[in-house]
């Protein structure tokens, strides 16, 4: 009984005790007769309810939100519908995906009534039926898929059933707003292999990216080398900077051979070239005086 059919009959009770003892003893039948009335005719629907009301057993009306009247005895409400957006948990566990891998699903369904008449009149519990159609559909949708796809296309698969649900809710006045798939767990056993693979896959990817870099610090290497083959000076000044290089940055005495350090003098080295060159040696010295 709502709040106002509640407050309409106590008045009613409350004028006749009143009559009953000031007026006269036979008016209270009457007020408790119209207070037994009010209360079995007058109905409140809120605003996300609706009413569905039986005459003889057949179909009158739906009703809601707002006040309204029934016929006392002949008149029944059969059902109350809650029109407002339900939510239902729904599992599957040890479900076979297609590569035959055990999982266990969990999930939810946002849900609503659109048509009060059909949940009331079409099946009997719209509630559980949601929860079964829900669980089959998961176990149905997980059969059909690879984990692969379980585990990285997450939207698809709620796409998917949510497809499959509304279209068995439909003909019952449920619309299925949309399915949310919160969890897929899987075998330890598995989770170790895959951590394997996916390690596996990293190194791989790491070793491809030092091999490029190898092979473009080679070809660099190349390069280097055909230049300082034709400029010898540049050689030279590449040495003695890796000379001090080296020493700047450890603080330690290096020692080379003197023949080393002679081939990095570009002057003495053209000496000893002068030196050897008949044709640039003084009269005297090359015995043709």
């Amino acid at each position: 009984m709502n709040t106002i059919t509640s407050f309409l009959v106590l008045m009613l009770l409350l004028a006749g005790a009143a009559a009953g003892m000031y007026i006269s003893p036979y008016l209270v039948p009457c007020f408790a007769l119209a207070a037994l009335l009010v209360a079995s005719t007058l109905k409140m629907a809120n605003a996300w309810q609706k009413f569905v009301i039986l005459r003889a057993g057949k179909l009158q009306s739906v009703k809601g939100p707002g006040l309204f009247l029934i016929l006392p005895v002949i008149d029944s409400v059969t059902a109350v519908i809650d029109e407002r957006i339900q939510t239902t948990a729904f599992n599957a566990e040890q479900a076979l995906t297609k590569d035959t891998v055990p999982v266990n699903v969990d999930a939810i369904i946002f849900w609503h009534v659109n048509d009060a008449e059909r949940a009331a009149l079409a099946i009997t519990d719209y509630r559980q039926a949601i929860d079964r159609v829900s669980q089959t559909s998961l176990r149905e949708m997980i059969g059909a898929s690879m984990l692969s796809s379980l585990l990285s296309d997450r939207k698809a698969s709620d796409e998917q059933l949510r497809a499959e649900i509304g279209a068995k809710t439909a003909a019952w006045g449920i619309a299925v707003m949309s399915v949310e798939v919160r969890d897929v767990a899987i075998p330890v056993a598995l989770q170790d292999a895959m951590s394997r693979q996916a390690q596996a896959e990293r190194e791989k990817q790491a070793r491809m990216i030092l091999g490029s870099a190898e092979a473009l610090v080679a070809a660099k290497f190349v390069e280097a080398a055909a230049i300082y083959e034709g400029h010898p000076q540049a050689l030279q000044l590449r040495a003695m900077n890796i000379i001090y290089e080296t020493t700047k940055e450890r603080g330690a005495t290096i020692l080379m051979p003197s023949a080393m350090v002679d081939s990095m003098n570009p002057v003495a080295l053209s000496s000893a070239v002068a030196s050897t060159d008949p044709a640039s040696a003084p009269p005297g010295l090359n015995g043709t005086a």
